[in-house]
């Protein structure tokens, strides 16, 4: 295993703040789905395929908010879901890879096609499949439920769980780090 595999350094903020000095820099927030878009199930329906997936609607705006401020945000997830499609559609997100083995050589293409380094970007990932491509970004999160060792991994785990207003979290971190949030709650203020 890579030695950088071997650090902890992980919540709270405050306990450890190279978090926020690497969210000052992000470019990209780079997103798995199930276990940190969606709470991780997988609902399967009486003809044996997947029927429902629920999103957090606050989840959505701040991945809008992120677009706003010339962030870019992509998807990155080992499953076919036509329902990740058309929310994908809906927030505009246009970097989309589905039916992944390796993340992270889809994690070096979306870099690629962006001019971007992988110190510029954020990866969030909860189970063994997203750390190969975590490995590379500036910063590493994790949802609180994640898997042990991708939170002993990431550099930060959310307080809140996937699905459940976590990528939310990790955008309001970005935005506040760039100086960004308070602007934006004031217009949405007005």
């Amino acid at each position: 295993m890579p030695s950088a595999f071997n650090t902890h350094n992980t919540n709270p903020l405050s306990s450890y703040p190279q978090a926020w000095e690497r969210a000052s820099k992000i470019k990209l927030l780079v997103l798995d789905v199930d276990g940190v878009l969606t709470n991780g199930q997988v609902w399967i329906g009486a003809e044996g395929k997947e029927s429902l997936k629920a999103f957090d609607i606050q989840d959505g705006l701040g991945i809008k908010l992120l677009e706003q401020c010339g962030i870019a945000t992509a998807i990155i997830t080992g499953r076919n879901s036509k329902m990740v499609l058309a929310r994908c559609d809906e927030l505009g997100i246009k970097h989309v890879h589905m039916g992944v083995e390796n993340k992270a050589l889809a994690l070096e293409e979306v870099l690629k096609s962006l001019g971007l380094k992988a110190s510029d970007c954020a990866v969030m990932g909860d189970d063994w499949p997203d750390l190969a491509m975590m490995k590379y970004a500036g910063l590493r999160i994790a949802p609180a439920q994640a898997h042990e060792a991708v939170k002993e991994f990431a550099h930060l785990v959310t307080s809140r769980a996937g699905g459940n207003s976590a990528v939310r979290e990790a955008c309001d971190l970005i935005l506040k780090s760039q100086n960004r949030y308070e602007e934006l709650l004031n217009k949405a203020r007005n």
